[in-house]
């Protein structure tokens, strides 16, 4: 019997009738089964070299995937068995947004094992170039097609540097998710740099100005939660998310489980940002008073509503009883934010300037870090912390003394 000139899983190298030449091998898959994988090229050098590249994953025990995927098809399948199933639902809506108004369109019909550095660059870069009012048509056409309206149309409005950074984020996260599912070797999304947006710090309030922010709202009806949101730091999701059930004014303490969003144009009680934002805060006094003269306010518009009442159990809800619309709380911000110079301030600020002044007297920034439910020391003070012109002006006056 005559010696074999190539033994069994070498694999072949042939030439097709179309002239191009391919190489083929049988390849272990991510199902645990042998495929015979077939790759081509122009030369039959070419094809030599990915005929022993995919003999070496091969043999490093890389898998090839079972199922030739495309962009778009497992972009949806993460969205529907991996993403859907661990993130809150303000999250999953962002996610399936970037997904199904950028990433589909752009990169979606071509093949996932296939997908090269330079496909991610050219999204990036058409999705700079584009106005808003054009990139609303990619999904409705071939995304070569789509021209920006530069002939007097154009709306002049581009995606934000934080929108593209969080497209190339989800891109680059679905990536991950399929090198540890061993459907591609790399993720080329890794290899793409973008550039982070220039993002402005909040802005917290001095101590003068959150008084008279106080006696402002005193009389209305939402006093409490102006009261809660400097004293304890709450988000306005939580502060509008948290119910009576929640509260133990005999103790003095409030348990942080819920938060009120508005997604796809339903209020829905969510699980809070992080593990870190579920917490029990001890309530100061003059939170307890101002929460007991909230209940009686409340009390009372049940009786002037009757059998009209509607029983949402929130602390804080409108005139009838239902929860407060986070849009209408911003809206309830204007007016005071105006009657005390605060322009150019968000209610979030509010928050802001609690870890500000809590941290002045010199609380251990740690309490300050639990109370307000922040995920670590970082963010309670590269973030929140801010020091005011005279904190700055008095701790220069003090190392300015030691050189009179």
């Amino acid at each position: 019997m005559g010696c074999r000139s190539r033994l069994n899983g070498e694999g072949t190298i042939t030439l097709r009738k179309d002239g191009r030449w391919e190489a083929a091998a049988h390849v272990p898959t991510s199902a645990g089964t042998l495929k015979r994988k077939r790759q081509y090229a122009r030369t039959r050098a070419d094809a030599h070299a990915k005929l022993v590249r995919m003999l070496e994953q091969a043999n490093r025990g890389i898998p090839v995937a079972d199922k030739s995927w495309t962009v778009g098809a497992y972009l949806t399948y993460r969205i529907e068995h991996v993403v859907a199933p661990r993130r809150r639902p303000k999250t999953l809506l962002a996610y399936e947004s970037a997904v199904r108004l950028y990433l589909v369109p752009l990169l979606g019909g071509k093949r996932l094992e296939r997908l090269a550095p330079r496909d991610a660059l050219g999204m990036l870069a058409r999705l700079r170039e584009l106005c808003l009012c054009c990139t609303r048509k990619l999904d409705a056409r071939r995304p070569e097609e789509v021209q920006c309206c530069s002939r007097g149309r154009c709306c002049g409005r581009r995606l934000s540097a934080r929108m593209i950074q969080f497209v190339h984020a989800v891109l680059r996260n679905a990536l991950q998710n399929a090198v540890r599912e061993e459907l591609v070797s790399r993720n080329v999304a890794k290899l793409v740099q973008v550039e982070g947006p220039s993002c402005a710090r909040g802005k917290g309030l001095e101590t003068a100005s959150a008084r008279e922010l106080l006696a402002t709202v005193r009389n209305g009806r939402l006093y409490a939660l102006y009261l809660m949101a400097l004293t304890l730091g709450l988000r306005k999701g939580e502060l509008l998310g948290l119910r009576w059930d929640a509260v133990d004014l005999d103790r003095g303490e409030l348990t942080v489980t819920r938060s009120l969003q508005r997604i796809n144009g339903e209020l829905v009680s969510a699980q809070p940002r992080t593990r870190h934002s579920c917490r029990t805060i001890p309530l100061p006094p003059l939170v307890v008073e101002a929460l007991k003269a909230r209940r009686e306010q409340q009390r009372r518009e049940h009786r002037n509503c009757g059998d009209e009442w509607l029983d949402s159990g929130h602390v804080f809800t409108t005139a009838v009883g239902s929860p407060v619309d986070p849009r209408n709380l911003d809206r309830h911000w204007y007016a005071p934010q105006k009657r005390t110079g605060l322009e150019g301030h968000r209610f979030h600020d509010l928050r802001h300037s609690f870890v500000s002044l809590l941290l002045d007297p010199g609380v251990a920034p740690h309490i300050v870090r639990e109370i307000a439910g922040h995920s670590g020391l970082q963010v309670t003070l590269g973030v929140y912390a801010h020091a005011s012109e005279e904190e700055k002006r008095k701790a220069l006056t003090q190392l300015s003394k030691l050189f009179e």
